[in-house]
Order: structure tokens, then sequence, then C-alpha cells
């Protein structure tokens, strides 16, 4: 039997632009910089297998791309020591840092034993496709509504909101242009409980299926035993296992995004947790390329609502990176990841 003597982890930063502007409630941007965790080994027989996982710092959760890369750096003496992923869950706080590690783990695993990371994650059978949401950046009604347009043959758009009473203008004028298409609306934490008292009525009449974080995390409590006519959807209210009982009480949708839980390892048990409690799951993304999107697609499987985009955000993806065929999205191959 052919074992792992070695292990080296290294990290790197990457820079892909963007199609276009980004924009949120937060800011906008037009370049997603991402960093990229792998996992070298050497086998007893000489070879060398690697493994990488990718992730995105966020600045909203107080991350930067140098600091990502020095939590990284941090742990390649533990992980050179033998730390496994098990370990490394408790070696590091939920983030981005540890989902690069993480995923790298997940992908050297495959990788060296041969299995792929689907029956490592215990599913039941081999990931089938999905179909994802395409994201409207965040504009005037004029501009997501010629947005819409353009994607209006796509069955599921996300619309990133924040601006209060002007949002029901971008709704309508978004329904206009798409009107078969299944709508999220994205806010950001950007409302108050009085826009969301105003607003839910209205997007429920223009069939909006969701709305994502629309109060401020750490502000939300207002919304336990709020009836909104529209499910809401927990995000940055939402991270890991351990925000799980207050998202219950307030949320009837979780988005778990492999940044937030620090890995997939902790995303699938999150998942399991969320829907014992009866949640609907949503599974979301940063901007990112197909490299972050791979794991998360194992995540993707059976969820209420996906939204793994980011490729489609970028002006160019990795390559290999995966097969998008409009909105519909193949499983990842083993040359990109598991």
């Amino acid at each position: 039997m052919i074992r792992l003597d070695r292990i080296r982890l290294e990290a790197h930063r990457e820079r892909y632009p963007i199609r276009g502007t980004f924009a949120i409630s937060r800011g906008s941007k037009s370049e997603a910089e991402v960093v990229v965790a792998e996992l070298i080994a050497t086998r007893s027989d000489g070879s060398v297998v690697r493994g990488r996982g990718e992730c995105v710092p966020y600045g909203r959760y107080g991350e930067t791309v140098d600091g990502v890369l020095a939590a990284i750096n941090g742990q390649a003496a533990s992980v050179a020591a033998g730390m496994d992923r098990e370990a490394l869950q408790t070696a590091m706080p939920a983030g981005a840092a540890r989902n690069a590690i993480d995923c790298a783990f997940w992908d050297l695993e495959a990788k060296a034993s041969g299995v792929p990371a689907w029956r490592l994650a215990g599913l039941d059978a081999a990931p089938e496709p999905v179909v994802t949401a395409y994201t409207l950046s965040l504009d005037t009604p004029e501009a997501m509504s010629r947005a819409a347009a353009a994607s209006a043959h796509l069955p599921l758009l996300k619309l990133k909101l924040g601006g209060g009473a002007e949002d029901l203008d971008r709704v309508a004028a978004v329904r206009r242009s798409a009107p078969d298409a299944t709508l999220i609306v994205d806010v950001n934490e950007g409302w108050t409980k009085q826009h969301l008292a105003v607003l839910a009525p209205a997007m429920a009449a223009l069939g909006v299926a969701l709305i994502e974080q629309p109060l401020p995390a750490g502000e939300d409590e207002s919304l336990a035993g709020f009836a909104s006519p529209v499910p809401l959807g927990a995000d940055e209210s939402a991270h890991d296992r351990d925000s799980l009982v207050e998202v219950a009480e307030r949320y009837r949708v979780v988005n778990i995004k492999l940044d937030k839980t620090g890995g997939l390892t902790e995303a699938l048990k999150l998942k399991a947790e969320a829907e014992a409690e009866g949640l609907a799951i949503m599974v979301g993304c940063m901007v990112a390329t197909s490299l972050a999107i791979a794991p998360a697609f194992l995540l993707a499987q059976g969820a209420a609502f996906v939204d793994l985009d980011g490729p489609l955000l970028l002006a160019r993806d990795r390559e290999p990176g995966l097969v998008y065929t409009g909105a519909c999205i193949e499983p990842p191959t083993p040359q990109l990841w598991g």
C-alpha cells in the first residue's frame, strides 16, 4: 500500500477580472482576489500528489488577503507535523483561511485514494447537474431592467438590493423584463424593519421567492415571530453550527457558504443540522473561480436554492473550470477538484 510520507502546505493569491462591475449594498468591485491553498504530498514510492482549495477573504468579516495568507502559512508546520482535516477544525476558526485548507485536504484525499470526494463526503450517489441563480448587481431600476432582459432566458435570477424604498422599483422593473424567471432578492443587510414590513408584501405580489438577509446581522432579533409573506433567508447571520439556534428562530432558509463555515467539513454538518431544524438550504458563494465552487457543488445536491454563479461573473475563469450550460452546472471533473 502506498502511503503519504510528507505533506507541505503552500498558499498564494490570484486575481481575476470581473465582467463589468459587481455591486452590492456595501460597495462594488471590478476584480476578484482569491487565495489558493495547496497541499503537496510525497508518497512512499516517491510520487507526488496535490490537493487544492480556494477561498475569498471578505472584508465584512474583517478578513484581508494578506491576513488570510498569513493564517494559512501559519499552519504549515502543523500540517508538516501530521495535522489532518479533522484536527484542522479546532486548530483554526471558521472563515476563509480554514476553508482553503479544508478543501485542499478533501482534494488531496480524493486524489491520493482514488475515491471521489462525493463518496468521501457520504453522498448516496454521484452528484447531478444543478441549476444556479444568476446575480444582477445593484444598480438603477433602468439598468437592472436591461440586465434582466439580457438574462430573461435564465430560470432563476438573484437581485442585489439595499436602497430602501427604491428597491421596489428595481424588482418591478426586473419582473417586467423577466416575467417567467423565479426571483430572489438579496439585501445584504441593507433594510430596516420598517422597510421589510412595507416591502415584503410588495415583493410577494411580484412573485419573489426569497428575501435574503434583509436586516443587519446582530440586529435581526425582531424577525423572531415575524410572519413574512416571503420566506426570509439568513446569510451574514449564519456562519456555522454555532449560529444555528438563532437562525432557526428568525429565518426559514439558511445560506451556507464555505468561506463562512470554514470549509466543506463544517458545511456538511451545518446542512444536516439545519435540515433537521426544518430549515430550507441555500448554497451560496463569493465571486470566485471554479476551484471555489467545486466543493460547494457537493453541498448543493438537493438544496432548495443554489447560487453558485461566481465564475459566470468573471471575465475569465481558471482552466480547467466547471462547465456551465446556461444556468446548469455540470459536476466538477477530478482534474479541477475532488
